[in-house]
């Protein structure tokens, strides 16, 4: 029999592989297990696929085998109506006997659905989870703050180069190294990049990754470029990117572009993740992964917290969240 923890971590796994396929939404999942801790089913939220909640998915699956079993969910299961109906209408209908729930939600507009099934006589249990609350931190962040999460992804050597002197780039990273950004961009919402790294590089940001959903792509800048697929945001006004993003309902955006354009998004604490890889390799010269930031003394350094870190192919992946004073 599962622990509740080893259920949140297999949720975990399900939030993050439908973090892509959200949009508005969170990437809530669902599992269901029966009176004796054997797997019913299990399920999560995929708006660009369907309307319907995790919840609703997994209780379709399980049928009659949903009586008196209990439902583990990423998210306090929604109170209200909007493309469909609340989920605790679903869950009181199912005859689950018992509700244990990772993340409390912190949207009004959905929230008192624990509170709901208690009065209907379900048990009703939320037990914390630090994982479910990282795997649907997109989310989370757009609640808490109006904008999507936005996180850097930036390759470089040793001593801090995305390029060597003459413009050479390809490849600092290791073929590994490059598989893995393929999952980073298939959990995102939108990849973007600035018009000095189009024009560059000719990107396609997409996810090589057979079945991964379709990111939003964008370009940002005022220099004219024939971008077929990506959307221009013909400016350097942050605020007009951020209010494309929030209307297309991005919880999640991925930033692939050079040193200018990080160091303008740091300056207006647009960013709020890193990904770096770092590579075996040392040039001594060539072109920053960031340009001047202004920051003359280390008190006024950014300041950043570890998340994880490890090792990719010959590359050593440290992902890092931006600490805010």
């Amino acid at each position: 029999m599962k622990s509740t923890e080893e259920i949140f971590g297999d949720l975990a796994a399900l939030s993050l592989d439908a973090a892509g396929w959200c949009v508005h939404n969170p990437n809530v999942s669902a599992a269901i297990y029966d009176i004796d801790g054997n797997f019913i089913a299990a399920s999560a939220h995929k708006k660009k696929i369907s309307n319907d909640h995790a919840e609703v998915i997994a209780l379709q699956a399980a049928g009659e085998r949903a009586h008196e079993a209990t439902l583990y969910v990423s998210l306090e299961p929604c109170n209200h109506s909007g493309a469909t109906g609340p989920c605790t209408k679903a869950i009181k209908a199912s005859g689950i006997n018992k509700v244990i729930y990772a993340v409390a939600d912190p949207n009004p507009l959905a929230s008192g659905g624990a509170n709901a099934l208690r009065e209907a006589g379900i048990d009703v249990i939320y037990q914390q989870s630090e994982l479910l609350e990282f795997a649907q931190r997109a989310w989370l962040h757009r609640i808490k703050y109006g904008r999507p999460l936005i996180t850097a992804k930036i390759a470089i050597t040793l001593d801090g180069k995305i390029a060597a002197s003459d413009g050479s780039s390809q490849w600092i990273s290791s073929t590994a190294a490059r598989e893995d950004v393929q999952k980073l961009r298939a959990e995102v919402g939108a990849v973007i990049t600035s018009t000095a790294t189009y024009l560059a590089d000719n990107p396609s940001l997409l996810p090589r990754i057979d079945g991964a959903p379709t990111p939003l792509r964008v370009v940002m800048g005022n220099s004219a470029v024939s971008a077929t697929g990506f959307h221009h945001v013909k400016s350097h006004e942050f605020i007009e990117l951020i209010e494309w993003l929030n209307h297309e309902g991005v919880n999640h955006a991925l930033v692939e572009a050079g040193g200018t354009f990080l160091a303008a998004l740091l300056n207006a604490d647009l960013i709020d993740e890193l990904v770096v890889y770092h590579a075996p390799k040392i040039l001594g010269s060539g072109t920053p992964w960031v340009e001047n930031l202004g920051i003359s003394t280390l008190a006024d350094a950014i300041e950043l917290k570890c998340l994880a870190t490890s090792q990719i192919g010959d590359d050593i992946k440290t992902h890092y969240r931006i600490v805010r004073k």
